[in-house]
């Protein structure tokens, strides 16, 4: 079994990827995710995922490596990180009430070679009251996320409806990675211990 990389300094996704059992080590990639000129959103998370992934395995000959980006769209337009907290306010008032995808892709690079996917999610936000909004982005949560909310921190309180993959929108999607990984030979199950059952 060839060594597993996650390229991403997300303690999110590497959680996510321990509760798979996936066995791993941690090498952040370091790009340019500024969009291109007239990129659309599926393109570009896509691009970066293969990207963060490409660049850690030119550096890991023969290992596997995990690269993975999430953004949060709304009327076609990304939404990353926020800068301030105004723009964190700004945010959450444009998803209030409304509909947007989280999309996040996975790639799986060794060497040359390099496999990768995305998976749109539809999140649906109930109304945020103004007053809800400045607490939340005072707790700092917002401010190192896609969108400017986490779904698994205080964030999801705001989610109505969720039509698609959770984990993806934490930041890893289970099932795709999973299945990318089983494709390349090394299906996480194989790292699951023995239950006591099977060891008697």
């Amino acid at each position: 079994m060839s060594c597993l990389i996650l390229a991403s300094a997300s303690p999110r996704r590497a959680e996510l990827l321990r509760q798979i059992g996936a066995d791993f080590q941690v090498a952040p990639a370091e790009i340019d995710e500024t969009p291109q000129p007239g990129e659309g959103a599926q393109h570009y998370v896509e691009r970066l995922a293969r990207e963060k992934a490409s660049c850690v395995a030119g550096d890991a000959p023969g290992a596997w490596v995990l690269g993975s980006d999430t953004s949060v769209v709304i009327d076609g337009e990304i939404l990353g990180k926020p800068e301030s907290d105004t723009q964190a306010c700004e945010m959450l008032r444009r998803l209030s009430g409304r509909t947007h995808q989280v999309m996040t892709a996975i790639a799986l690079a060794q060497e040359q070679k390099c496999r990768s996917l995305v998976v749109v999610t539809d999140v649906s936000f109930r109304e945020l009251s103004e007053a809800e909004i400045v607490a939340y982005v005072a707790t700092g949560e917002p401010m190192d996320k896609a969108g400017s909310y986490g779904i698994q921190g205080l964030g999801g309180i705001f989610v109505r409806e969720l039509k698609g993959s959770y984990s993806a929108v934490v930041g890893l999607p289970l099932q795709e990675t999973a299945e990318l990984l089983a494709d390349a030979g090394d299906p996480v199950w194989r790292h699951w211990p023995c239950s006591k059952e099977s060891q008697a």
